[in-house]
Parts: structure tokens; C-alpha cells; sequence
């Protein structure tokens, strides 16, 4: 599939050493990857392993899509009920990552508790090096050339103080109310790409709290507002 002279694939297992990097530089680089691993001098390390699980776990479960120069990763997730609770290879994730995992942990409580019920594709990671906007646009682009003829939405998430204004943005998605992680966190703003032509927004909670004294393995989800549609 190609646009904007930008060759997009599948990945495959060959690929992983050199997408993680682009995973874990994009996110050691924002104020994410500072709340997962508040540790400046062990944070390379450890989000270049936490990447290079979650490209696995994309491989197994998901669709992973690149770039032929390998400029730019997505890595999609098929959501036509709502998913399984992340506890079971939440040990996996302890067991790579050891004290560190309990941020990832959480973090990923937060995101399972308010994924849509509606149908849709779940954009879990997506990054590109830098300079290289271009090539991730025309990596999300082609997907949603797919979702569309199959009229699916998609949903994501994103660390950002300018959700309006960024490249999911630009690509159709709209800003919910953000979730809201504690303690201390960045807001990930919620991202949602109706179906085209549909009108419909679709479900989501408004949002959420993770009470603080959550576990990695026992976490207590509490509303902040009543779920309602936005």
C-alpha cells in the first residue's frame, strides 16, 4: 500500500529490534515516559524493553504496521467486544521489567477501564522518528482507508496539551475528556475517529481516577463522573 510516496507493510519478527527504538525514543522523550520511569538515567532501558514487549504482544495478538525504512510503527488492536483484563501477562510485563512495572501497570488499568464498547480498532502505539511526520501520517492513513470501506471507528490515546492540534487531529480524531493519572501524571487525552459519514461519536466514559493506592495487580477503579456519551 502506498501514499505520499511513503511504502506501508506489515511488520514482521525481524522488525521488532528496530521499532521498538522508535517506540521507546518517542516515549522516553515525552512527559509519559518521565511518569513510567521517573528515573532519568535507567528510563532509556527500561522503555526500550517495555516497547519491545508491547511489538511482541502487537505480533501475537494484533496487527503491527511499518514503513519500509522502518521510519514509522502502529501497532493496531481489533476491539469487537470489550477486552480481557490485562492482569494475566501483566506478570510477564514484572517479570521484564522488575520495580518498574508497577507504573506500566497502572497505566494500563487506566487505559482498560475506559475502552469503548463500541466495535472499533484500538491505535495502542504509534510513533515515528523524528522528522519523519509524513511517514506516520500515511502509516495511520492506510489503515483507516480499511476501517473506513468496513465503517469502523477507531480510538486512541494521546499525551499532549494540544490534542486539537496534533496528527491524530488532523486525521479525523476528536478529543474526549482526558484520562487523568495519578499520582502526579500527564493527562492522556481520549481520541475517537467515527466511522465516515456516520455521525455517530460513539460511547465513552467520560472519565476516570485511579485511586492511589492501586496496585499493578489489584487496582481500584473509581469515576470520577458518571459514564456518559460525549
Amino acid at each position: 500500500m502506498k501514499l505520499m510516496d511513503t511504502d506501508v507493510r506489515r511488520a514482521t519478527g525481524e522488525d521488532v529490534a528496530a521499532l521498538s527504538a522508535v517506540i521507546a525514543d518517542a516515549l522516553t522523550a515525552g512527559r509519559l515516559g518521565a511518569w513510567l520511569v521517573p528515573d532519568a538515567a535507567e528510563r532509556p532501558g527500561v522503555v526500550r524493553r517495555y516497547a519491545q514487549f508491547a511489538l511482541r504482544r502487537g505480533l501475537a495478538h494484533g496487527q503491527v504496521d511499518t514503513t519500509d525504512d522502518r521510519s514509522a510503527v502502529a501497532v493496531w488492536y481489533p476491539r469487537w467486544e470489550p477486552s480481557a483484563p490485562a492482569a494475566a501477562w501483566m506478570y510477564d510485563l514484572h517479570s521484564l521489567l522488575g520495580p518498574h512495572a508497577a507504573r506500566f501497570a497502572l497505566l494500563h488499568a487506566y487505559v482498560d477501564a475506559v475502552l469503548p464498547h463500541t466495535p472499533h480498532h484500538y491505535l495502542a502505539h504509534a510513533a515515528f522518528r523524528p522528522g519523519q511526520g509524513e511517514a506516520g501520517r500515511a502509516l495511520l492513513a492506510s489503515h483507516h482507508r480499511v476501517l473506513e470501506a468496513d465503517g469502523l471507528p477507531s480510538y486512541a490515546e494521546v499525551c499532549s496539551d494540544h490534542p486539537r492540534d496534533g496528527l491524530l487531529a488532523r486525521l479525523g480524531y476528536q478529543p474526549r475528556s482526558p484520562i487523568l493519572l495519578e499520582p502526579g501524571g500527564p493527562a492522556l487525552w481520549r481520541m475517537w475517529r467515527p466511522p465516515s459519514g456516520s455521525g455517530q461519536p460513539g460511547e465513552l466514559p467520560r472519565r476516570v481516577l485511579l485511586h492511589r493506592t492501586a496496585t499493578p495487580f489489584r487496582g481500584r477503579i473509581i469515576s470520577a463522573t458518571p459514564p456518559r456519551s460525549p
